[in-house]
């Protein structure tokens, strides 16, 4: 199963403060334990919102609006993209945590829908090793 664990954002980090060198090291500490157990697909800290754009689709309507956007708790931060057994498994993980923000945070763990889980559709289903390897390919290709 795959579970991706979101750190949501806050004041400082939508203002762009970087993590303390402290804070840093021992998130790397915690990354290389990911590592380590077999379970780290991808993991990232994002921009400020100020830095992003929303696309919001009405119909056929398409607007952009730019940020920053507005209550800071409701944004993301930054994610790890994992591995494991089970729900029970990543928040174990998460407990492990270093706090990964200054003061109080919140850590969201969500499970990653699998193409199967998608459709009931026979004929898409035959097709899921083939869009699954391309997936994969276009993944690898999309990687620095």
């Amino acid at each position: 199963m795959r579970f991706m664990v979101i750190v949501r954002a806050d004041r400082n980090t939508e203002a762009g403060v970087m993590p303390s060198k402290e804070l840093l090291g021992e998130m790397m500490k915690y990354n290389e334990e990911l590592v380590k157990a077999g379970i780290l697909l991808d993991a990232a800290g994002l921009h400020p919102s100020s830095k992003g754009a929303r696309v919001h689709f009405s119909g056929g309507k398409r607007t952009v609006l730019d940020g920053p956007f507005a209550e800071a708790k409701e944004l993301i931060a930054g994610y790890w993209l994992w591995q494991v057994k089970s729900k029970e498994e990543a928040i174990e993980w998460v407990k492990r945590c270093p706090n990964p923000l200054e003061g109080e945070s919140v850590i969201e763990i969500r499970q990653v829908f699998e193409t199967p889980e998608l459709t009931d559709d026979a004929a898409m289903l035959s097709n899921y090793d083939e869009i699954k390897a391309r997936a994969e390919q276009l993944g690898k290709a999309a990687k620095p």
